[in-house]
């Protein structure tokens, strides 16, 4: 019986997935770990990687497809393959120190014996930074820094302690947070969000309303194997503008990030020549192509 499962959603990424492989081998508990990765779509490149599962330095290794749908689908789905009492949800471009697991387990028992609670009342968000090997450029240093993508700064005073709940729902990361099995059963991402961005949010939301609390493990240490131009950004935050106005119409809680009130003053600085005002203006270019949707 493992102790960790780790689930890892990829699609057509099949050596920055290598990687992240590696990185689980490495693991100071790789033998007590169970690697399941699904591919968001038909791959044929990954499937190959997958031919002979005795090739990984893992005792259990798995690797399923589901037809192309999203990230949230192929994580509910690893899900039901799980058989570990814990699941780790990482991504394909996550690479994971070689302690990382052990500080998520470690924290969960931790946690649940100095509060006397249930473990079904805990998750555990570790950290996560740019891999310095991409080439870290300026916008991805702000990405970092505003909280638009990994806002870690912003949470260091909560390092080793619960999130308040007021906040904790905006660092439900998928991309490097383990929950119980039972919590991840219990809690599926929701699946008819077609585009990328706020379902991890939306996902912790719910649990923040069952009660179940965010506990930070700085130690829990990763690096994000990605590279991003200034127009990867726009481009990306215009997707987040448009999945977050579809989000609006189906959850009162993301209803307010786009009413009219918080548009004109999102307008007015996006007129700035900044960093800041250009990826607002690329996110209410989102907002309004999803409104028109």
């Amino acid at each position: 019986m493992p102790s960790l499962s780790v689930v890892i959603p990829t699609f057509r990424r099949p050596q920055i997935l290598r990687l992240c492989l590696q990185c689980l081998e490495a693991q100071t508990i790789a033998d007590e770990l169970e690697v399941i990765v699904v591919s968001d779509g038909p791959d044929p490149e990954t499937a190959k990687m997958f031919q002979n599962p005795d090739s990984y330095q893992l005792k259990a290794i798995s690797y399923l497809e589901i037809p192309k749908s999203q990230q949230g689908v192929a994580r509910n789905f690893g899900v039901k393959h799980v058989h570990a009492p814990f699941v780790l949800f990482i991504g394909d471009d996550i690479l994971l120190n070689p302690d990382a697991c052990e500080r998520h387990l470690a924290s969960h028992s931790a946690q649940i014996a100095n509060l006397q609670i249930s473990q079904s009342q805990i998750a555990v968000l570790g950290f996560t930074t740019w891999d310095p090997v991409v080439d870290i450029n300026p916008v991805m240093r702000w990405l970092e820094q505003s909280g638009w993508q990994f806002g870690y700064p912003k949470i260091a005073k909560y390092a080793h302690a619960f999130l308040p709940a007021s906040i904790q729902e905006q660092f439900t990361y998928s991309s490097h947070i383990s929950v119980p099995t039972e919590v991840a059963r219990r809690f599926h991402y929701r699946e008819d969000m077609t585009l990328y961005g706020w379902e991890d949010i939306e996902w912790g939301l719910r649990m923040k309303q069952a009660g179940i609390r965010l506990f930070y493990e700085p130690d829990a240490k990763a690096l994000h194997h990605h590279h991003m131009t200034m127009e990867q950004s726009l481009a990306r935050m215009e997707t987040l503008g448009e999945s977050l106005a579809i989000l609006g119409n189906k959850v009162p809680y993301f209803k307010k990030n786009i009413s009219v009130i918080k548009r004109l003053s999102m307008r007015a600085r996006s007129l700035l020549p900044t960093m800041s005002g250009k990826h607002r203006m690329a996110l209410l270019r989102g907002i309004a192509r999803g409104l028109h949707a």
